[in-house]
């Protein structure tokens, strides 16, 4: 390298972020720091990962967001004496200011920067193709679900009908008080599973009416429909980011999604809604460079919705979105599958974090 005699020594220049604009563009953690761990430039994917404005990435050190600093340290070091170009390394990533107290597993890549003391740190999520594999996957089991339910529902709905009829017409030949009571029952279950086919149905028939949604006026009438259902023992806090601009969707669909993950927290939270200290937490963020079935996104929603209950059972916790498969006694199993339905409507995705004491459903949908 050239030496140049007039040029200013980097560690002395004002850092210039907008020179290292493009780095937002990618989808992989990228940040510009100096020998002794300042950080330059966080671009958005740590913003994201990380759940801190980049202002306050930028005044933080650099070496403090690792479980384990001094390997970190080593390999800056050495990528800035020059004893290599390029360091490699695993670690795990704390994210102080996410919903996550989990620190993330990821590949740290160490490398120079030309004309510069500084360096350029990338880190890889090492579970990120996996999440990206399952998501994948949620969507094509989801639709080939959705198909078989559906096909399955009006084989159901036309000999339900005639049942019916063949029980009401028994009922006006029939003149025993006794054999009316079958009659009705008869009646009655095809009535009941006439509104189950209807349930299952029901996202297909609606159609899809778009208009500007503000996701927060969607939680907001969620909010109150719970706190009307669950006036005690029960706290709905709000953590919202006024920031996000509206979008274009189906208001009445976005509603019912959040209100059967909603519906279905406060019903989880029974026994601590009787101690009166359940918690339902809704908080909305923006995601930036989010990849969603393929598709890559600037922007997108993030909407958590998180309780203080015991968590999903495990023996059913990779199959909550399941048609007809339920963790509650009585429960239909189809409020968290219509959700899933009305947010993958929205190019979005719906997945579940759960351990005893907090389970998490965090709503991604893309943003314009």
């Amino acid at each position: 390298m050239k030496s140049n005699p007039l040029r200013v020594a980097p560690e002395l220049r004002p850092p210039n972020p907008s020179a290292f604009a493009a780095f937002d563009h990618l989808a992989t953690m990228v940040a510009v720091v100096s020998t002794d761990g300042a950080c330059v430039f966080a671009n958005a994917s740590f913003e994201n990962v990380l759940g801190l404005s980049r202002r306050s990435v930028q005044r933080s050190p650099m070496f403090g967001w690792f479980v384990d600093p001094q390997r970190v340290r080593d390999t800056v070091a050495a990528v800035s004496r020059n004893d290599f170009s390029t360091g490699r390394l695993e670690a795990q990533l704390r994210r102080p200011g996410g919903s996550h107290p989990e620190p993330l597993l990821v590949h740290v890549i160490v490398n120079q920067m030309e004309a510069s003391s500084n360096v350029v740190i990338e880190l890889v999520e090492i579970e990120q193709q996996t999440r990206q594999d399952r998501e994948e996957r949620a969507l094509d089991q989801a639709q080939v679900t959705k198909e078989l339910i559906r096909n399955l529902a009006h084989e159901i709905k036309n000999p339900l009908g005639g049942i019916r009829g063949a029980a009401q017409l028994l009922e006006m030949e029939v003149e025993s008080r006794a054999l009316h009571e079958y009659t009705q029952v008869i009646i009655s279950e095809a009535d009941r599973l006439q509104a189950l086919v209807d349930r299952l149905l029901a996202p297909h028939r609606k159609p899809h009416v778009v208009s500007d949604v503000n996701i927060h006026e969607v939680c907001e009438r969620v909010r109150a429909l719970i706190m009307a259902e669950f006036p005690r023992g029960l706290t709905v806090e709000r953590d919202y980011d006024t920031s996000i601009p509206e979008f274009r969707g189906d208001r009445e669909q976005l509603i019912q999604a959040v209100l059967n993950i909603a519906h279905n927290a406060a019903q989880a939270l029974g026994e601590r809604i009787a101690e009166g200290d359940a918690r339902i937490t809704v908080r909305t963020r923006i995601a930036r460079q989010v990849t969603l079935g393929k598709h890559r996104y600037r922007l997108a929603l993030e909407l958590h919705i998180e309780d203080n209950g015991p968590g999903v059972p495990e023996s059913i916790r990779d199959r909550i979105f399941y048609p007809l498969v339920s963790g509650r006694d009585g429960g239909s199993g189809l409020g968290l599958t219509l959700a899933q339905t009305f947010v993958q409507q929205h190019l979005g995705t719906v997945e579940c974090e759960s351990v005893p004491g907090q389970t998490l459903f965090k709503i991604v949908i893309p943003l314009p």
